[in-house]
C-alpha cells in the first residue's frame, strides 16, 4: 500500500470529535482524491503533514520545539518522505528525528486535523494538510534538540508558553484518548 492510500483510508476510517474536525477530515479526503501527489511536498497547492503531539509518560507534559522559521513553539512534525509507508509512521519518524527520543509509541489513530498555510521547503506559499498523532515517551526520556530546532523543551500541559500554536483542541483530543 501506498503512503497516499495509507493516508486516505486512515482518514476514511478516522471518526473526528466534532463537526469542525469531520469538514475538514472531508476537505482532505477530497484533496487526496484530487492529487496522487497530495502527499509529497513537492505538492506546490499544499501536501499533508505528519504531526506528533509527544506526551511524557505521565501525560502530564508535552514536548514542543522552538521553529527557526515560525518562530513559535509547535508539536513535532513535518513533510512525509517518499520511504515512508504509513501516515503514522511519518508522524514516528519525525518524532524521533526531532526529539533523538528512542522507544516513542504512537497511536494509530489521528487525534486531529489542520490546515494552515506557510511558506516551507519549497520557498512558495503553500498550506500543510496536517494529520496530528499522539505519541508517548517512555519513562526517563530525555529530547535532545536537532538542527530542526531553535529549542526544545517538555512544558506541563497546564503551563504551556505565550507564544505556542493553538494546541488547546489536540491536547483534549488526546487528554480524552487517554482517559
Amino acid at each position: 500500500m501506498s503512503l497516499h492510500a495509507d493516508t486516505t483510508s486512515v482518514l476514511t476510517d478516522w471518526r473526528p470529535p466534532n463537526r469542525d474536525q469531520e469538514a475538514l477530515r472531508q476537505a482532505f479526503l477530497g484533496f487526496l482524491a484530487a492529487r496522487p501527489d497530495a502527499c509529497l511536498r513537492s505538492c506546490e497547492p499544499g501536501h499533508v503533514t505528519a504531526s506528533a503531539l509527544v506526551l511524557d509518560a505521565t501525560g502530564e507534559r508535552a514536548l514542543l520545539t522552538l521553529h527557526p522559521r515560525v518562530g513559535r513553539w509547535l508539536q513535532l512534525g513535518g513533510h512525509c518522505e517518499e520511504s515512508d509507508a504509513t501516515l503514522v509512521g511519518a508522524a514516528l519518524r519525525e518524532a524521533a528525528e526531532e526529539s533523538g527520543i528512542r522507544g516513542l509509541r504512537a497511536e494509530p489513530v489521528p487525534i486531529h486535523l489542520d490546515v494552515h498555510p506557510i511558506t516551507c521547503s519549497l520557498g512558495v506559499p503553500t498550506r500543510h494538510f496536517d494529520v496530528r498523532f499522539l505519541v508517548r515517551a517512555p519513562v526517563g526520556a530525555k529530547a535532545v534538540r536537532s538542527a530542526e530546532s531553535v529549542d526544545l523543551q517538555w512544558w506541563p500541559l497546564d503551563g504551556l508558553p505565550s507564544n505556542v500554536d493553538d494546541l488547546g483542541p489536540m491536547i483534549e483530543a488526546a487528554l480524552s484518548r487517554l482517559r
